[in-house]
């Protein structure tokens, strides 16, 4: 078995060249600092001779011509007679220059004096400066000397740890030729069989690879299938839900029917009859929503109340869980803060009835779908079945502290949603809100997304025209609350900056039309319009 050395003999060559190399380099080194003159004892030179004090005393005593009063020394000065007053002539005509010359003296005395101390200390400063360089001349002789013995022992040093690096190198080489001779022969059948291996096991990998692959398959198939089989079950449930009640109620009313027309004195046979949960409430003639019961005989009224629960998963599919609902309606409740005799328009599940509930306000909710009202009243919710105008028409006025209607107001007609506006306005009472929210047709994924999916929803409501339809109607601060923001990362993105650089003038013009089309594409995908009874 041969293998590929990591060292070269040529890279042991110049190894070795570069080592000489240094060796030379090294030694001229040496023996130019061996050959380098030591720097020998300079003499330093004296300190100045010090400052001359031997008439320092005779200046001091001498210095005044005047005497102690300033008067001069002169025979008779004072005396009476002609000898005083020629003295005082005199002294008169002298006597300035006397004084200026004494002046004089005195400046000098004291200079003199006042520059003795300042001699002194300068002596003996350049004294012991002189002393201190002398002690470092004598210290870097001295390091001289140590340094150049250290290169030489350090000569001798690297030339043992070289002999000695060199015959264990030598010995190692050949202990190491020995030991790859003996593995070269016993690692050929070796290799063979870690080869076979090797391939064996990379076959039975991509084998293992395959079958996970088609695991995977099977298994994002079954996901599907499992996730259509329960969205079929669940349909399938609550469709036995609706046929249960209808049937209990056909059954109920057989019963009234029976005992209705049977013969005084006989009694018909024992029925057992469950009273229907929810009121009924005649419709408008004005029809809400494609989903209301139609005016006519009972099978058509039978037959929308069979099919409501259609509605009832195509909420479930395609509005969202109830934790989520719960979560984006949880925002309306500050406005209904302190109220009582709250209406939900079209409650659907039930969502705000449990949140104003959980907040002790009372409410009660309204929908023409069956299905959705019997949801409600499972979970001990008030909720009634009827449409939205017929029944604000038999409430009192001033009988309602709030009205909410969350997705519904895309449902109805144009003439039925202004009637029921103002019908509503008068059944509020003063201070009470009213919140309408429907999909913001103005966002184009909203209404393409959100809105043509519905086959219930009858005429896309512009944020600008509902907030008119509420004024128009008497309410007051009317205002617009958008909703549920369209992810960042699914818009379309600008022109990137590249290391922090402001791109150019045709990126500015890329980004401004990515902000427009945004804007157009990509809004907030629900409103709330909300105004006042004042």
């Amino acid at each position: 078995m041969s293998f590929e050395r990591s060292v070269t003999p040529d890279d042991l060559a110049r190894l070795s060249a570069a080592r000489e190399e240094a060796d030379r380099a090294y030694n001229e080194a040496l023996q130019l600092i061996d050959r380098s003159r030591i720097q020998e004892a300079v003499a330093m030179p004296h300190p100045p001779p010090r400052f001359d004090e031997d008439r320092i005393t005779p200046i001091n005593e001498q210095w005044p011509i005047l005497g102690q009063n300033g008067t001069p020394k002169i025979a008779g000065l004072n005396e009476g007679g002609w000898k005083g007053r020629l003295a005082g002539f005199v002294w008169r005509m002298v006597g300035p220059i006397f004084e200026r010359q004494q002046s004089f003296n005195a400046q000098l005395v004291d200079h003199i004096n006042r520059n003795i101390t300042h001699h002194r200390e300068l002596h003996a400063s350049i004294a012991s400066t002189i002393q201190c360089l002398s002690d470092q001349v004598e210290a870097l002789r001295k390091f001289e000397l140590l340094l150049i013995w250290y290169f030489q022992k350090l000569t001798v040093f690297i030339n043992s740890n070289d002999l000695e690096t060199a015959t264990l190198g030598r010995r190692i080489t050949e202990d190491a030729r020995e030991i790859v001779d003996i593995l070269d022969h016993r690692t050929v059948g070796l290799g063979g069989a870690v080869s076979g291996v090797s391939d064996e096991l990379l076959k039975r990998w991509e084998s293992m690879l395959a079958r996970e692959r088609r695991f995977e398959g099977k298994v994002s198939a079954l996901t599907a299938a499992h996730d259509e089989v329960r969205g079929t079950l669940a349909v399938v449930h609550q469709t036995g839900l609706t046929l249960k009640r209808e049937l209990e109620r056909l059954r109920a009313a057989s019963a009234t029917a029976a005992a209705a027309s049977a013969p005084v004195g006989v009694i018909p046979p024992t029925v057992t009859t469950i009273p229907p949960t929810t009121p009924s409430i005649a419709p408008s003639t004005i029809q809400p929503t494609a989903t209301s019961a139609a005016p006519g005989g009972a099978g058509s009224r039978m037959a929308t109340s069979i099919d409501s629960y259609k509605y009832v998963g195509f909420e479930d599919r395609f509005r969202g869980s109830q934790e989520l609902i719960r979560a984006r309606q949880i925002e309306y409740l500050p406005y209904f803060e302190g109220a009582s005799d709250v209406l939900d328009i079209g409650c659907g599940r039930g969502e705000f009835l449990e949140l104003l509930r959980e907040k002790g306000i009372s409410g009660r909710g309204l929908d023409v779908n069956h299905e959705m009202v019997e949801t409600c009243l499972a979970r001990g919710l008030d909720a009634t079945e009827g449409d939205a105008l017929s029944y604000l028409q038999q409430q009192a006025d001033g009988s309602l502290g709030g009205l909410i209607a969350l997705q519904v107001v895309e449902h109805l007609d144009p003439g039925y949603l202004m009637e029921m506006l103002d019908v509503a306005y008068h059944k509020l009472r003063p201070g009470s809100h009213v919140i309408l929210e429907t999909i913001n047709v103005a966002s184009w994924y909203a209404f393409f997304s959100s809105y043509i999916r519905d086959l219930t929803h009858v005429r896309p409501i512009h944020p600008d025209t509902l907030s008119y339809l509420l004024s128009a109607s008497g309410f007051q601060r009317v205002s617009v609350r958008y909703s549920a923001p369209f992810p960042e990362d699914g818009k379309l993105q600008p022109f990137p900056t590249i290391g922090g650089a402001a791109p150019g003038p045709e990126a500015d013009v890329f980004n401004a039309n990515v902000d427009k089309l945004n804007a157009l594409l990509f809004t907030n995908l629900d409103y709330a319009a909300i105004g006042v009874r004042l």
